[in-house]
């Protein structure tokens, strides 16, 4: 059975059907105090896997999230795969100042403290998390949906990465595609004065493509933006895995010039176009 938390609904929906399987449905609200209510609707028997993100309001999705692996756990029911699309504390790996908590890793006790068996996510911000769990991790990368999105679109599009980090997402995406890639490089010109701007190619006239893992509050990819406009790129659109989009970020991507922003649905957004369904669904028949 499929089983999905408030805050990964319709993802969990796609999964069942890209399985052909069972949707277990799921009463969920909230008491006058906040506190969260919650049951499992049918009886689980050989097994069951629970789609939640654990985006904005973290803790209220990771709430609830332990509250269904607790209910599985009562129910005797041993084979619990859980699908984190988007792993919220995960920006918390290690400990940078004393005595600091390391969220990924607290996440992760708990997780295996309420009874998974195995947890399928996408695109960790950091793979080393891992390691802070003793039951099988799957890290699913989304670049195959979202290279297919692009490629339906561009014709030969050039895949840039707005820093030396997101290379790696770029290149996946142009080897799918064999389009080109590059990405944003600072050069020091003097001590006062710093020049950014693409590597190696030059975008005049070219339809360019941003891409990173997630976007939050949207810096990074508006400094890109405006190079590659600066540059004379024909069109810019942004696309990332994690639609996180805090605040105004949308607001102030477009208003940089960007021509539209594809996300996927790990997480819900305006922008959540491209389904990681696919890719999910087929590591769950692998497992």
């Amino acid at each position: 059975m499929i089983i999905g938390g408030s805050a990964s609904q319709k993802l969990a929906a796609k999964i069942a059907w890209e399985l052909e399987d069972t949707l277990c449905p799921v009463e969920t609200r909230k008491f006058p105090d906040g506190e969260r209510y919650l049951r499992i609707k049918e009886d689980v028997e050989d097994g069951a896997v629970v789609v939640q993100s654990t985006g904005y309001p973290q803790d209220e999705n990771l709430i609830e999230l332990f509250l269904i692996l607790k209910t599985l756990q009562d129910m005797a029911v041993e084979d619990v795969k859980v699908v984190i699309p988007y792993f919220g504390y995960g920006r918390q790996e290690r400990r940078f100042k004393d005595f600091e908590a390391v969220s990924a890793s607290i996440m992760a006790d708990m997780i295996e403290f309420c009874g998974a068996s195995e947890l399928l996510c996408v695109n960790l911000h950091e793979d080393d998390i891992r390691d802070f769990f003793d039951i099988p991790v799957h890290n699913l990368s989304a670049m195959q949906p979202l290279a297919e999105h692009i490629g339906a679109r561009f014709e030969d599009p050039v895949i840039v990465a707005p820093d030396k980090g997101a290379l790696s997402f770029a290149e996946e995406i142009a080897g799918i595609l064999g389009c080109e890639c590059d990405h944003m490089e600072k050069t020091r010109i003097s001590p006062e004065k710093v020049e950014t701007k693409p590597k190696n190619m030059d975008v005049k006239g070219r339809d360019t493509v941003i891409i990173d893992d997630i976007i939050s509050t949207g810096g990074t990819i508006v400094n890109a933006t405006n190079i590659l406009r600066k540059h004379g790129a024909e069109s810019v659109v942004v696309s990332c895995v994690h639609p996180v989009l805090v605040g105004d970020a949308l607001l102030k991507i477009f208003a940089a010039g960007v021509d539209d922003v594809i996300g996927t649905d790990t997480l819900r957004s305006d922008v959540s176009t491209v389904s990681v369904a696919g890719i999910i669904a087929q590591k769950l028949r692998e497992i």
